[in-house]
């Protein structure tokens, strides 16, 4: 079948992109503790590598997929913690052994969902999304889950434009956030106006003078995905519905995450 459509190459790229800072590491640098909950690099790979796997099964066997999830779940609630669990899935593996492993998975996952009709529906935790979503998925949490790894080593990330897909997912999550935490939702999404990394203007809902957000489009998908403090940025940030958005923003699912404190995510002097 031929590959149509771009998503599934920005999920490898950006996969490629942490690979490449982790492959030459020595071993004790994944035991090193991160920003973000106190994983340890570790503990990143693990998470990204097993839900990646899920994304997989939920692409090709939506059976051995509702499986995989029924099982996680009844893992967590026994008592084993989602780290240990994954840590378990991962088959025990670190360092090197596991960035190999990893690197395998995504390949795999890309590979898929390029030839997959981007409209075809597939289940998740949350609600179904398309396969197009899906993928969005995974590139959104590889990104945010990266960029605990970044500062931990020290590393100044270099953007792409290919972050447009999850200021996309930011955007589309506005309602979400309140939802999340019970709060109605306003009627208008804010305007956005943000600079691409290669300086493009990305501009949406250009008719709502009250509410702005205006900035670098890197500084909005680091709110969004909670890994900077809104205070941490440079965004511009405009009415009370649009403060408000970009203090509890979270474009991922799950029960409401406050931000990180402002201050407490940064990337490390080496």
């Amino acid at each position: 079948m031929t590959k149509n459509y771009t998503q599934s190459e920005d999920f490898k790229e950006e996969s490629i992109s942490l690979y490449e800072i982790l492959k030459d590491q020595k071993d004790e640098v994944f035991n090193s503790k991160t920003q973000f909950k106190d994983w340890t690099i570790n503990d990143v790979l693990y998470h990204l590598h097993v839900f990646n796997y899920a994304a997989y099964l939920s692409l090709t066997d939506e059976d051995r997929f509702s499986e995989f999830m029924k099982d996680f779940y009844k893992a967590i609630k026994s008592g084993v913690t989602a780290r240990d669990y994954e840590k378990k899935l991962s088959n025990n593996l670190s360092g090197k052994e596991l960035i190999n492993l990893w690197k395998d998975e995504f390949s795999r996952v890309a590979e898929a969902f390029s030839i997959a009709d981007p409209k075809k529906r597939v289940k998740w935790a949350g609600p179904d999304m398309s396969v197009r979503s899906s993928i969005s998925a995974r590139h959104m949490e590889t990104w945010s889950h990266g960029q605990e790894v970044f500062d931990q080593l020290g590393i100044d990330r270099i953007n792409t434009d290919r972050i447009k897909n999850i200021v996309i997912i930011g955007i589309n999550t506005f309602s979400w956030t309140f939802i999340n935490r019970s709060l109605e939702v306003p009627e208008k999404v804010p305007m956005i106006i943000l600079n691409s990394p290669s300086n493009k203007k990305w501009e949406w809902n250009t008719d709502n003078n009250k509410d702005s957000i205006i900035g670098d489009a890197s500084d909005f998908c680091k709110v969004v995905t909670q890994v900077r403090n809104i205070n941490d940025t440079n965004l511009k940030v405009e009415g009370d519905i649009a403060k408000k958005w970009m203090s509890i923003a979270q474009c991922f699912a799950g029960p409401p995450e406050d931000p990180p404190i402002k201050g407490s995510r940064y990337v490390r002097e080496i």
